[in-house]
């Protein structure tokens, strides 16, 4: 199928597919004689694959560490990622991914304190009502 076509199944749009292929994520597809890419169904299944990681915090660079293996996910039903005791670790770019989004979390919550703590009256807020 053509590349608008192929968006639509997948959905989302055919400037996602060319950057994905852009970034190593998506395997450059066929090309018809005339030039225009050609997509299968495995694509379609890798680009949605790609759309739930992404969609979980991933970024696009995170893929792009683990792109030859992301083929490993398109199987149905995907394969388990865990297998660890709860609460240990989890490695590799995941637990990479995590331990970001801890620390971001962290300084959310830190920045939300100082803002409520001067809110609440130190003093200190400067008068932004409008």
């Amino acid at each position: 199928m053509r590349i608008g076509d192929a968006a639509v199944a997948a959905g989302t749009t055919p400037r996602a597919l060319r950057f994905y292929e852009e970034r190593g994520l998506l395997p450059p597809p066929v090309r018809t004689a005339s030039g225009q890419r050609e997509y299968g169904a495995g694509e379609i299944s890798r680009v949605r694959v790609i759309r739930d990681l992404l969609a979980l915090g991933l970024t696009i660079e995170d893929l792009r560490g683990c792109a030859d293996r992301l083929h490993l996910l398109e199987q149905d039903p995907p394969p388990r990622c865990g297998g660890g005791a709860p609460g240990a670790p989890v490695p590799g770019i995941v637990g990479d991914r995590l331990a970001a989004l801890d620390a971001e979390i962290a300084r959310l919550a830190a920045l939300r304190a100082n803002l409520a703590r001067r809110a609440a009256g130190d003093g200190r807020c400067p008068p932004l009502s409008g």
